[in-house]
């Protein structure tokens, strides 16, 4: 349920709905709109008699909300959530760029990649530290040393990091360096590791599970949320399907439809997407004309040497040549490359 209070509803009348809701037991978020204060009711809605509520002084009404997801739902917030990175909007009128490495490799390897996107407009800087691979002989990354190189670049380049997080009991040690943690496509429903970044005041960047749908991928965002973290991206990355061609099959009707049941902030992974260089500009390039805040893509200085991803990966000079394609369509959409003063 969600309680619309009337506008200019006093702070007094919204902290009696308060108290009368914790009273019975409830988890309560509030969401301060331009014009009404909205206060989301999580719990047993057989505890209370809900025409009691509308009665209170300074409620408008009472709503239901009939998804399972509540808190990152449309009807609980009407309007576009923006979350702040650095000096950085994910969402609303800006477009971010996050590029960089699948893996952090070495220092010359992520500082020549750091200040070449940086260069060619990324607002960003991706890179892994601990890497979940498929197979166990892989490359994992260089865990703590990989994250000692990330905050090194960051500090060269100025642009702020995201990383994966790829374990509950590592939240701690990679919000002490990351400026969004990222949530891998295969930990999208690590329930404890979602409930732990929930209680960490970082930003945090969900990447939709291989095969999740839209509203398993807002469950997970409700997890977070939940737990009190309300700075969550979501990121298209690809679905599994029967084609075999690409890496996955990148699903960009995921972007209006989120956007439609949601307020959170959408970007799209056409790297991950499509598992295929050549692909990732025009895929990029579709993403935002459908409606994508940022995108993320993958930058290595020699793509054929790179120890994860390599065939998915841009030069530097792709990646810039991809900026500049991007730049029209950002234009049209009547939004701005992130970085600009709106």
């Amino acid at each position: 349920m969600i309680i619309v209070m009337r506008p200019g509803a006093t702070v007094e009348e919204q902290q009696g709905v308060k108290k009368r809701l914790e009273r019975e037991g409830f988890n309560i978020h509030f969401s301060q709109g331009v014009e009404r204060t909205i206060i989301g009711v999580i719990g047993d809605k057989t505890r209370l008699r809900w025409e009691t509520l509308a009665a209170m002084p300074g409620v408008e009404k009472v709503v239901p909300i009939l998804q399972p997801y509540k808190l990152v739902s449309r009807d609980f917030q009407p309007e576009d959530s923006i979350v702040q990175v650095k000096d950085l909007y994910v969402g609303g009128p800006q477009v971010q760029i996050i590029a960089g490495p699948c893996a952090v490799e070495g220092r010359s390897q992520l500082i020549e990649t750091a200040l070449a996107v940086r260069e060619a407009g990324a607002t960003m800087l991706r890179g892994g530290a601990y890497k979940p691979r498929t197979s166990p002989y892989s490359f994992q990354g260089l865990a703590a040393k990989g994250l000692e190189l990330l905050a090194e670049a960051r500090e060269k380049s100025g642009l702020p990091v995201v990383t994966e997080v790829t374990d509950k009991e590592l939240v701690a040690e990679v919000a002490e360096v990351a400026d969004v943690l990222q949530i891998g496509s295969r930990n999208m429903q690590n329930f404890a590791l979602l409930q732990a970044v929930g209680r960490v005041s970082k930003p945090v960047l969900l990447k939709r599970g291989l095969s999740a749908t839209i509203e398993e991928w807002l469950l997970a965002a409700e997890y977070i949320f939940s737990e009190g973290n309300s700075q969550v991206i979501l990121c298209e990355r690809g679905i599994r399907t029967f084609e075999t061609y690409t890496r996955n099959t990148l699903d960009l009707s995921a972007v209006p439809a989120v956007k439609h049941l949601s307020h959170l902030p959408v970007i799209v992974d056409p790297s991950h997407g499509t598992g295929l260089s050549y692909m990732i500009a025009p895929m990029a390039r579709a993403a935002l004309a459908a409606g994508a805040d940022g995108l993320m893509v993958e930058v290595h200085p020699t793509p054929a040497e790179a120890l994860s991803d390599g065939p998915q990966s841009l030069t530097p000079e792709q990646f810039a040549a991809m900026v500049k394609e991007l730049s029209p369509i950002i234009s049209a959409s009547r939004r701005e490359m992130g970085g600009a003063t709106s």
